[in-house]
């Protein structure tokens, strides 16, 4: 079994008891027996100040890109890290005068656009060149540590769903993504990680023993954090990405799809791992919400082989090439950015995009990325904490 960072701290708090802490953690912040960290750290004597919260809230209460306000009673102090405004994603400078400790503890998806590993890095930033110490108590990706997928992020689609100079699935963890992020910007920070025991970099979740927490209200499952690299992209286009299901990103559909059609179109693109189950479902909230629609399951086969992003895409250009006058990629505010696309936002780049519209064969534009896997798997070596 894995033992993540939380529980190697908690083998010995002593050094802490007289530091100033501040937590940075959602629900998934909890111990083998299922007790929350700020519980058994308070219980250990130590001095909690206030706990920040990530999009979606302590307890996951908010559905994606609303700004979280209500805060349980848990006897400590809670301030989110996401409200209204993008200035709401960094700490206010008062609420870090009287802390000497930020202790970041929480379940990541290992996907470039989860916002969690965002607001580790703006936080990163925020306490840079003071003498506040920030430890990352490591937790496995669930995803792996050894395969990595789609292109690296251009820094002209810099977004808090974009942050990271990494592909979308980026095969690293909590603790080795900040030490990245920490060499990449030069920050003068006093950063450390403790280190998970028992996990390496082959091991997908299901093979930690640990259990799983959901991270947000969208990821209710291991199978789900598995296709979202590449669902997550439908966020950005017209099409439900099955929010407002029990199944969300493993379904996808709109009104205009027909899935026998769709399903038998992305079969022939040679997708190794996965297969296309045509269905029809009806979505309580977010997009077409109370209809009926057409769309696909995705059933992944074989873990090794699938490739979640390249899915994604393909379904994406399978949607452009059947029901070009129906798809649209939309545009508007997407989490606080106006600029671009909110599909060129969660590809880190417009090629993407640009490739599909243009008809080119699915093929090609997978093969787009292959260049920027290669350069960061190398780049990612040097970060590697876990053999």
């Amino acid at each position: 079994m894995v033992t993540t960072g939380l529980d190697i701290l908690l083998r010995n708090t002593k050094s802490l008891c007289k530091r100033n802490i501040a937590l940075i953690v959602n629900q998934t912040s909890v111990t083998p027996e299922l007790q929350y960290s700020w519980n058994i750290l308070k219980k250990q004597g130590l001095h909690l100040k206030r706990i920040f919260s990530p999009e979606h809230g302590l307890f996951a209460t908010e559905q994606d890109q609303i700004s979280v306000s209500y805060q349980p009673d848990i006897e400590c102090e809670i301030v989110s890290l996401y409200g209204n405004t993008a200035e709401s994603l960094l700490p206010d400078k008062a609420l870090l005068d009287n802390i000497d400790l930020i202790l970041f503890d929480i379940q990541d998806v290992g996907s470039r656009y989860y916002t969690y590993i965002n607001t580790l890095a703006l936080f990163m930033e925020a306490v840079a060149g003071s003498d506040i110490e920030i430890i990352v108590l490591d937790r496995p990706n669930p995803l792996g540590g050894s395969i990595i997928e789609g292109p690296l992020l251009d820094p002209l689609f810099h977004s808090f769903v974009g942050i990271f100079p990494i592909p979308i699935r980026h095969g690293m963890t909590a603790g080795e993504l900040a030490h990245l992020y920490c060499r990449v910007k030069k920050l003068d920070i006093n950063l450390s990680v403790i280190a998970m025991e028992g996990w390496n970099r082959s091991m997908l979740f299901p093979e930690t023993a640990l259990p799983w927490i959901p991270p947000s209200p969208n990821m209710p499952t291991y199978a789900t954090a598995e296709v979202y690299p590449g669902m997550c992209l439908f966020e950005g286009i017209n099409v439900s990405e099955g929010r407002g299901t029990t199944t969300p990103f493993q379904l996808s559909g709109a009104p205009f799809i027909k899935p026998y059609e769709l399903a038998e179109h992305c079969a022939k693109n040679g997708l190794e791992g996965v297969l296309f189950r045509p269905v029809w479902f009806k979505p309580t909230f977010h997009k077409f919400n109370g209809e009926v629609i057409g769309g696909i399951w995705l059933q992944v086969t074989d873990h090794s082989r699938f490739r979640p992003f390249a899915t994604g895409v393909a379904m994406t250009a399978a949607l452009q090439e059947l029901y070009p006058e129906h798809l649209h990629f939309l545009n508007g505010v997407y989490e606080f950015n106006d600029t671009h696309p909110a599909f060129d936002l969660l590809a880190g780049n417009s090629h993407i995009r640009t490739m599909i519209l243009s008809g080119l064969n699915t093929g090609s534009i997978i093969s787009s990325w292959q260049h920027d896997e290669a350069e960061f798997s190398e780049i990612k070596k040097g970060f590697h904490l876990y053999d």
